[in-house]
């Protein structure tokens, strides 16, 4: 499987290492493309050099390099994940405004019908957030926002994170064996 990761520059940046980590151990191949945001967020948000998170990608873009491979519907992918997704990418990807390579990629999943899969970050979501998230589904993306879960016990923040991913990634017909589904 070859994936496109976006990550935008809402809080919760550290959750894309997971999902990096966890697509390379399903050996998928990923495109990993980081606005530049998402860069300033992994400075207030981690203690961790970025260089750990991109040298876990196959490839890295720029966000300012509109002539990447994954901007042309010709370079065949099964789709993104955008994992956190920011308000304005959001907006971004709803309008067809597309200013970055994140979203150019985004715009160029969905008109070649392939799977773009939102993780939304921002509470409280306000009626504009709303309107833009349910354009978004309409539009055929997948919203998984990153939910706390307690029904699998979870101890950690980690744990956390595993269950967000692992809701992703079954969005591609992915099983992590980090996540807990329900059992009944």
């Amino acid at each position: 499987m070859k994936l496109i990761v976006g990550v935008s520059g809402a809080s919760g940046v550290v959750m894309s290492r997971t999902l990096l980590g966890t697509l390379n151990r399903a050996g998928c191949e990923t495109h990993l493309v980081l606005t530049d945001a998402a860069r300033r967020t992994w400075e207030l948000e981690t203690e961790s050099p970025i260089d750990g998170l991109l040298s876990m990608a196959d490839r890295v873009y720029g966000s300012h390099d509109m002539a990447a491979l994954i901007s042309s519907g010709s370079f065949v992918t099964d789709g993104m994940i955008i994992l956190p997704c920011s308000m304005k990418t959001l907006a971004g990807i709803v309008s067809g405004y597309t200013d970055n390579l994140l979203l150019r990629a985004a715009d160029v999943c969905l008109k070649e019908n392939r799977r773009v899969v939102l993780c939304p970050r921002e509470m409280p979501l306000g009626q504009v957030h709303l309107r833009n998230l349910l354009a978004a589904a309409e539009l055929g993306c997948a919203v998984v926002p990153p939910m706390l879960t307690f029904y699998n016990a979870p101890q950690t923040v980690q744990e956390q994170i595993n269950h967000v991913v692992g809701k992703v990634l079954l969005q591609f017909g992915i099983v992590s064996g980090d996540f807990v589904p329900w059992e009944g």
